[in-house]
């Protein structure tokens, strides 16, 4: 037997665990007889080889650290399996989202994202990083309070039980045309613009406090924020998560080095917003002299396989990256499907394809961008199983049709969110034996979705 301890925290409890996955990913090892004490929420003490003492909650299959789904737009949720007759492009697509996001109230929103939220930690997420600009009402007008939007994601996020990064984004147009010129916003893109750099931050400063929440910041992109908006979030000096969508699309690339003769990740940079605290989402259209410039100011890449497929992004480049020393975490994104272990995979997956050869990715390295990169993204020290950690864990079942006779430093590549069976955030269980503590999501998906299809 072997043990650690934490002091001076006190113990709340344990849990037990046949087999557990220690240490923070990339690094860590299985080990067998795992007994994680956990107090005020972290890690206080974690036992090896014993048998479950009195007491122990019993959490049967292969323990990891908790997910992080690093990219969530939580209203997208109702376009799943809706977008798919016709063919079209992202931005025929972008048209259907924008019609949803019309239809959106801070009531409907809170139903949706607490179904979201659930789907999320039943598939062994403990922090979702929300990417959020739906605002204001249709047309612009603030609600009141002016962040009940926002308010609504944090109750939702409690109501599941997860964590949550509020990635507040700045949107100040409607993007630019072939030639560079910058688009107004239009009709549905006007609730999500607060009028200036100033009134973003403002809003953002009134927003209530809560432990489960990490308030940062995101700009939509360089297609949605110009140049003179970049200069003035670089003046404002604040400091924390700043994620961006990044060369999602080759024509997003095309107009920016039409308008300002340069790749967005080179914009950036010129502007003094390229730098550890910042993380590119997709970067699928990145050069070399970009790859270059992401690894040399530090800055993080957060890939989203799923949706990078289904709206036809494009093959990205997260093993150049890699190569290169960017940190990888993963999103959601859309949530076309929403399972991190399928994202995990895809990592992995899309680089065979782009390549022609396995193994970019090793399993211990695909478990770092599912857990300890994506917390760290995300502003949490957590994705990690060890004393003085955040207690956020899941539990696989390692007996299933999809993963009997997997091996424990694998199983993450046969898994699906179908094998999670636990999920632990802050030492308490969200989900137990497949059920999260928020209730059925079926029924509260039913009622945001029936909301969303009514008369606007």
């Amino acid at each position: 037997m072997t043990a650690t301890t934490a002091r001076p925290a006190g113990t709340d409890g344990a849990y037990w665990l046949p087999v557990a996955r220690l240490g923070r990913p990339p690094a860590g090892r299985v080990a067998a007889g795992v007994r994680v004490r956990h107090g005020a929420g972290l890690v206080v003490g974690i036992d090896e080889g014993v048998p479950p003492s009195p007491g122990d909650v019993v959490l049967d299959g292969l323990g990891l650290p908790a997910f992080a789904d690093a990219h969530s737009h939580a209203f997208h949720r109702a376009l799943r399996g809706r977008t798919h007759a016709g063919g079209g492009t992202f931005w025929t697509w972008r048209e259907q989202m924008y019609a949803v996001a019309a239809r959106l109230s801070p009531e409907a929103y809170l139903d949706l994202a607490t179904a979201v939220y659930a789907e999320a930690a039943l598939s062994g997420v403990g922090v979702v990083g929300e990417f959020h600009y739906v605002h204001h009402r249709p047309g612009g007008v603030p609600y009141a309070p002016p962040t009940a939007m926002a308010e609504a994601l944090v109750e939702a996020a409690a109501r599941a039980g997860v964590r949550l990064t509020l990635l507040d984004t700045l949107y100040r147009r409607g993007g630019v045309d072939a030639t560079g010129r910058p688009l107004p916003l239009s009709a549905e893109q006007r609730r999500f613009d607060d009028g200036s750099v100033e009134a973003w931050a403002a809003r953002r400063a009134a927003l209530p406090a809560a432990a489960h929440v990490r308030a940062a910041r995101a700009l939509h992109s360089v297609r949605a924020v110009g140049a003179s908006d970049l200069a003035a979030v670089a003046a404002l000096g604040e400091h924390g998560p700043l994620h961006v969508h990044v060369a999602e699309q080759p024509d997003e690339v095309t107009a920016c080095l039409a308008e300002h003769g340069l790749t967005p990740v080179g914009l950036l940079d010129r502007h003094g917003l390229l730098g550890p605290d910042l993380v590119a989402v997709h970067a699928n259209h990145v050069t070399d002299a970009d790859v270059a410039l992401l690894a040399g100011r530090g800055a993080g890449v957060c890939a989203c396989p799923t949706t990078e497929r289904d709206l036809a992004d494009g093959p990205g480049r997260p093993g150049d990256l890699a190569a290169a020393g960017v940190p990888l975490s993963l999103g959601t994104d859309q949530h076309a499907v929403l399972d991190l272990l399928e994202e995990t995979r895809g990592l992995e997956m899309h680089e065979r394809l782009r390549t022609g050869r396995r193994g970019t990715f090793s399993p211990a390295a695909l478990l770092a961008a599912a857990t300890a990169h994506g917390y760290a993204a995300l502003g949490w020290d957590g994705g990690r199983l060890e004393v003085g950690a955040p207690c956020d864990l899941t539990v696989l079942d390692t007996a299933s049709v999809r993963t009997v006779g997997a091996r424990p430093d694998q199983l993450w590549l046969a898994a699906t969110a179908a094998d999670v069976r636990h999920t632990v955030v802050a030492g308490r269980q969200v989900v137990r034996d497949g059920r999260s503590i928020a209730g059925d999501p079926v029924d509260l998906l039913t009622r945001a979705l029936a909301a969303l299809d009514g008369p606007p």
